[in-house]
């Protein structure tokens, strides 16, 4: 099913391996959008000023990873959700914790939601690419209202 309107995805995540495996699962989910990358939590919200500033698109969608050097998810979520430009734009953890007290802190934050990345690889292509999937019925429900 192609989509017609594509939202741009940026993903702050210091793990390239799980970077590029997010990004071939979404693929195979049949996203076909704008798929950015930043390595840590510094670049990302760089990345993020510039689109609040008009420099660059803003997403319409982030991912963010919540242990990462320099700023961290938290910092970043923070960030994203004082920001007037970018307030409103989705954000989805996708982190390898699963601490009862971290979930909480990140929705306390504003977070959209909060997916739990699996250990083994295999696993962690199967939950993105059912949040690919998701993320084509949002997409879909938005361009119908």
């Amino acid at each position: 099913m192609a989509i017609e309107r594509c939202v741009d995805i940026l993903l702050i995540d210091d793990d390239d391996g799980h970077a590029l495996l997010v990004e071939e699962s979404l693929q195979d989910a049949g996203l076909r959008n704008r798929f950015e990358r930043a390595r840590d939590g510094d670049e990302g919200w760089r990345w993020l000023s510039e689109a609040a500033g008009g420099t660059r698109r803003c997403p319409g969608l982030v991912l963010l990873d919540v242990s990462m050097p320099g700023l961290d998810g938290f910092e970043v979520l923070e960030r994203i959700k004082s920001s007037a430009p970018l307030k409103h734009v989705p954000v989805i953890m996708l982190t390898s914790t699963d601490s009862p007290r971290e979930i909480e802190r990140c929705y306390k934050l504003g977070a959209n939601a909060y997916v739990v990345k699996p250990v083994d690889f295999e696993s962690l292509h199967q939950k993105v690419r059912t949040l690919g999937m998701f993320i084509q019925i949002i997409e879909v429900t938005d361009r119908a209202s």
